[in-house]
């Protein structure tokens, strides 16, 4: 078990321990999850927008935001479709 202090700005630094167990690194995002009078801390796995200009592009530009919106009502159609 490991434990931190939160400082007057409500920081704390991640036990080395922690971050070595869940592959937590530098400039790595965290997701806070509360649960009852706690919460879950878990590492937030990046996403296809992260990506966004690591490859050469040819041709039309992609909006990688409106991809993934449109993607995102096809999935949640297909569920709500699946219930019925």
């Amino acid at each position: 078990m490991a434990s931190a202090t939160v400082t007057s700005k409500g920081q704390v630094t991640i036990p080395g321990s922690i971050r070595r167990l869940l592959g937590i690194n530098s400039r790595d995002k965290l997701l806070f999850i509360p649960d009852g009078d706690g919460a879950i801390i878990k590492p937030l796995k990046r996403n296809i927008l992260d990506i966004r200009g690591v490859a050469k592009q040819r041709g039309v530009e992609i909006d990688f935001k409106k991809l993934r919106e449109e993607t995102k009502k096809r999935v949640a159609k297909r569920i709500v479709e699946k219930m019925k």
